[in-house]
């Protein structure tokens, strides 16, 4: 007997629209697709105006600027962007999957940047020496443990004080924000040490390149394939119904299709004519000769578009290392929400605390683990954050907990707990990230950027509830 649902005789499926079929069949998330159809629109929206109303022209490392949003430069940029708000909203959403939240992670990433730093340069550089390899090991060690303490702190007052978290983190965004301007004055610190600055992704020639870009994307079409396999030999061996085998093939294939399109983005992203310069330099590497344009610049191409460049010699990017850093939190993190015991309490918990506790499931040591967690996450978009800016301040992640809780909130997950996922977490920062970035590119004033996230926010929930109606 096939496991495949027989579906042919009911009315109800065969009055279905395509669009439902398709969703039914692949067991997507129309949420997630609803959120991807919206990035694609903002992309669209903020390319068509930058057309229409940006100056074309090049900057001082001779690339093009203006004239489009969706570009490899920017999209690269995009991404690495991203990946520090990303992180962090993994972790706060399985806070408030447990109904719990944290405000205060802005004023803990502030924190945790500006002790590493003024740990680096005025402690392990005199001691040490300037650009010894032990420095930024210390540096990345010191804000994880620094942001997991921090974290522990909030989830003992809030499991064990019976304080409620909101109050808990609302105390520690201010006091946390008091805390970073007190270690530094309200000074910078700056530069950081030059291996530490490699993890902020400012460095391209760091970045991954060309051909172990395409091993990376060789590896996750492989991935996509295996899981698929895997799900489908899964469901025979419970006896669970099958998709349809069609559904699987558009999975893989869709799937793939992102993958190869996102590796040829970055991939085609050329490095800055001045790094191409002092890489070729650093390495003794004469370039080639080139076009030459009527003022005596170089000129070559690089995708689709012109740029100035060192004497016809191009270098292509690849990923960065915080959107592999990123990539990395995201699997782990799924792996987490869904394969082990401790993520499977933190969603019973939060769908039922009181059924969780009879149970025999520790709530209060469950969400002290959800803190230190979080806190350890940012950790780690501090380092990634104070290294692509090379300096740390004590604003530095300010307002960084309203957009992180606002990626969740877009990204699917409810309020009142126990449902969310952490690809739409990671997505709804994606979304977050683009509007921010688009409005900045386009030199819109920030109140009003202000007032856009605001109202993406307030929409996304609205929503949502217009979708929880609809499907109870």
């Amino acid at each position: 007997m096939s496991n495949t649902p027989n579906t042919s005789q009911s009315p109800a499926v065969e009055k279905e629209g395509p669009i439902t079929r398709l969703l039914r069949a692949t067991e997507i998330d129309a949420r997630i697709l609803g959120m991807a159809a919206a990035l694609l629109v903002i992309w669209a929206g903020f390319d068509i105006y930058s057309r229409l109303f940006s100056t074309i022209g090049f900057d001082s490392d001779g690339l093009i600027f203006g004239g489009s949003f969706i570009t490899p430069r920017n999209l690269w940029n995009l991404l690495n962007q991203t990946a520090s708000i990303a992180i962090m909203s993994t972790g706060m959403l399985l806070l408030i999957v447990m109904r719990q939240l944290d405000l205060s992670i802005g004023s803990m990433l502030s924190t945790v940047a500006v002790a590493i730093g003024t740990l680096q340069v005025f402690r392990l550089a005199p001691a040490l020496g300037e650009g010894n390899r032990a420095i930024w090991i210390i540096a990345v060690f010191g804000a994880l443990a620094l942001g997991s303490f921090m974290g522990w702190f909030n989830g003992v007052l809030v499991a064990y004080a019976r304080i409620p978290a909101f109050i808990v983190t609302l105390g520690g965004l201010i006091a946390y924000g008091g805390l970073a301007w007190a270690i530094i004055r309200g000074e910078t610190v700056a530069p950081m040490d030059s291996t530490f600055e490699l993890l902020g992704g400012n460095v391209p020639q760091y970045s991954l390149g060309v051909f172990w870009s395409w091993v990376v994307a060789v590896v996750a079409i492989s991935g996509i394939v295996y899981s698929i396999w895997n799900s489908r030999r899964q469901r025979q061996r419970f006896n669970f119904p099958l998709r349809p085998m069609w559904a699987e093939w558009f999975l893989g294939a869709a799937g793939s299709v992102m993958v190869g399109l996102l590796t040829w983005v970055v991939t085609i992203y050329p490095w800055a004519p001045n790094v191409i310069k002092q890489w070729a330099t650093d390495h003794h590497i004469t370039v080639p000769a080139g076009i030459e344009d009527k003022d005596g610049n170089a000129i070559c191409m690089a995708g689709e578009q012109m740029v100035r460049c060192v004497h016809g010699y191009i270098v292509y990017t690849g990923y960065s290392i915080p959107f592999m850093i990123a990539v990395g939190v995201g699997l782990a993190m799924s792996f987490v929400a869904t394969r082990t015991s401790f993520g499977r309490h933190i969603y019973a918990t939060g769908g039922n605390p009181e059924a969780a506790e009879l149970s025999g499931i520790n709530t209060k040591k469950l969400t002290v683990k959800v803190f230190i967690l979080m806190g350890f996450l940012v950790g780690i978009g501090s380092i990634i954050t104070s290294a692509r800016l090379n300096a740390a301040t004590n604003s530095l992640g300010q307002s960084n907990e309203l957009y992180v809780i606002a990626a969740v909130v877009i990204g699917g997950t409810s309020l009142s707990g126990g449902i969310g996922t952490v690809s739409g977490a990671m997505l709804g920062a994606l979304l977050m990230q683009s509007l921010q970035s688009g409005m900045t590119l386009l030199n819109f004033e920030s109140a009003f950027r202000d007032m856009v996230v605001g109202a993406v926010l307030v929409a996304a929930v609205f929503v949502d509830q217009l979708y929880r109606r609809s499907v109870k």
